[in-house]
């Protein structure tokens, strides 16, 4: 009985310093490979506990692996905009200006009861308040609404602004340009090197930079590295 007690804390320290390591996420937020490795470690864990004929080492070993084969491979994603499309995959909106993109529904497996239900968990019943809805990396729905379905706030009940039909999207990513969201917007390259110009920036420098089809933008420098 001492055994099993003393092999499951070393196995529970062992997952909660690798879990620490691997960073902090809600189970509804984990991506695809953070979930594999959530349920390898899990199956790892509970063999050495049920089977003491396994060696301790049999489980730590592959749990420290696992936890060191997702540490490197965020860090390679991070880095790489490829790679991080290839392991995390990357939204795609199934609800543009209004519209269904019945092509993106049926690519993701994604049934109008499914679309609905999303909606509902947003908030939204009636689909016509929708402008975007967009399929997350981890499988959760982002919905952004109509200007008339917005919430009031100071500046929009004060005439300063106006509820903007679309949501923003990233257009610089840690110095990577995307040109999907560039078109999306309706903006050309044309544009980008102005407003760059004009922050005397050049892309590299930019950590994010965010706009919508108003080219109204915002950009938050690179810090330099200490």
């Amino acid at each position: 009985m001492f055994v099993v007690f003393f092999r499951t804390l070393i196995i529970y320290l062992v997952i909660i310093v690798c879990l620490r390591i691997m960073g902090k996420r809600q189970l509804g937020e984990l991506q695809p490979s953070e979930f594999v490795i959530a349920i390898l470690i899990s199956n790892i864990a509970t063999l050495s506990i049920e089977d003491t004929n396994i060696p301790l080492s049999g489980a730590v070993v592959p749990i420290i692996t696992l936890m060191s084969a997702e540490v490197i491979l965020s860090f390679i994603t991070l880095k790489n905009e490829k790679a991080r499309v290839i392991v995390t995959g990357s939204p795609v909106p199934i609800i543009r200006n209004g519209n269904i993109d019945q092509e993106s529904m049926r690519e993701l497996r994604f049934s109008i009861e499914d679309l609905m239900s999303q909606l509902r968990i947003n908030g939204f019943f009636d689909i016509e308040e929708v402008s975007w809805a967009i399929v997350e990396t981890n499988g959760q729905l982002t919905v952004f609404p109509k200007p008339e379905a917005q919430p009031l706030t100071p500046k929009n009940v004060c005439g300063k602004e106006k509820p903007c039909p679309a949501p923003p999207m990233v257009l610089i990513s840690d110095g990577v340009l995307c040109s999907e969201v560039l078109k999306e917007c309706n903006l050309t390259e044309k544009w980008l090197s102005g407003v760059l110009e004009k922050e005397n920036l050049s892309v590299k420098e930019v950590f994010l930079m965010t706009c919508d089809p108003f080219a109204k933008y915002h950009i938050v420098r690179k810090e330099r590295k200490k």
